[in-house]
């Protein structure tokens, strides 16, 4: 099969560019997404070629880089600069609205330019923390990730069997993952692990990404459709059901990829541990509760076809929300680099909802 190193390089910077692992083409090939602007990084964002909240986030970081190395060129003085690198900004902000790491690494970064700004930095400088900023984004990301997959080994017993949705591996962070992180982490712990992957419906991120990633990674995984959840948890064939998150409220509750709530219902219903794992920067404090979380729904195309290949009568409409928020009370606990928060949470969140 087609083999990538590991952490697997998701979004790189290179010659001036923000360079993305397209993943609209695995498993059938490995191919890159060179973004030498901003419109064509937009894209590659709204298209999935880059997808996962902290991968996301990385893309963002690499892409206000890009905008400040592109306002340079223009010249026109560094107002003039900030006011083309605050025009990207929104831009890039409008690609994915229920990502949170998408607007965590925006505010990140922008701050940053305004603060050098304001001191009457020169473009370059400017330049050179940006870019080390966002590269600062990507390496604490690694960092947190394998914190959290250490954290979350430990919940797994010697041979286990984890049930996951969506993808939240390396390919959906800077390149470790999250839930499929707990998967590497209990290996590196001399765990044997084995995973059934949700194809999820209806861009496959399970059975095109997870499938791969775990293969590449030699893990044993197997591919189940949607609807089979309920029947191997009902069997007891399932340990722990890990799955990640695009946004996590001050109360627990948590979008995930649309499929993610029902999961959490049946594994309540089977006495199931649900475990959703993520970084701090995937919290938000400034969402009080589920209900404030704003959710995606794309093109009902997605539903219809796959591939160019329509699927259903053309007198039918379609309806494609991107995610959906599974309730705190559904939740055993997140796990985080900060360790595994359990209930209740309005006390045990309060080391990841801090900002600096």
């Amino acid at each position: 099969m087609n083999s990538l190193p590991f952490p697997f390089p998701v979004v790189t910077w290179e010659e001036d560019q923000v360079v993305l692992l397209d993943q609209t083409l695995l498993p059938d090939r490995i191919a890159w997404r060179r973004c030498g602007d901003i419109p064509t990084l937009c894209r590659g964002i709204r298209e999935l070629a880059v997808r996962g909240a902290p991968a996301i986030g990385v893309a963002a970081a690499f892409g206000l880089a890009l905008s400040w190395r592109l306002a340079m060129q223009q010249g026109g003085g560094v107002q003039n600069m900030l006011e083309c690198f605050q025009r990207d900004r929104a831009e890039l902000a409008a690609t994915r609205p229920t990502a949170v790491n998408l607007f965590w690494a925006l505010d990140r970064l922008g701050q940053l330019a305004q603060r050098m700004v304001a001191a009457a930095a020169d473009p370059e400088a400017i330049m050179a923390a940006v870019l080390a900023e966002a590269r600062a984004v990507l390496s604490e990301d690694l960092a947190m990730c394998r914190a959290l997959g250490a954290a979350g080994a430990a919940l797994l017993p010697d041979y286990a069997t984890v049930l996951t949705h969506c993808n939240a591996g390396g390919l959906a962070t800077g390149g470790y993952g999250t839930a499929v992180g707990v998967v590497y982490g209990a290996r590196e712990a001399g765990k044997q692990i084995r995973v059934f992957a949700d194809e999820t419906r209806p861009l496959l991120q399970g059975a095109r990404l997870t499938a791969w990633e775990l293969a590449n990674q030699g893990i044993e995984v197997t591919v189940i459709c949607d609807s089979a959840a309920a029947t191997v948890l009902r069997q007891g064939r399932i340990d722990a059901v890990i799955t990640g998150a695009d946004r996590i409220a001050a109360n627990g509750d948590a979008a995930n990829k649309i499929g993610t709530y029902p999961l959490a219902v049946l594994a309540d219903r089977h006495d199931v541990p649900f475990y959703v794992a993520a970084p701090a920067s995937t919290f938000d404090p400034g969402t009080a509760s589920g209900d404030g979380i704003v959710i995606e729904e794309r093109d009902p195309l997605e539903v219809h076809t796959w591939r160019d290949q329509r699927s259903t009568p053309l007198e039918a409409a379609a309806w494609n929300p991107a995610f959906d928020v599974t309730p705190a009370s559904l939740i055993t606990g997140f796990i985080t680099e900060h360790g595994v928060l359990r209930p209740p949470f309005g006390r045990s969140l309060g080391p990841v909802l801090a900002r600096d």
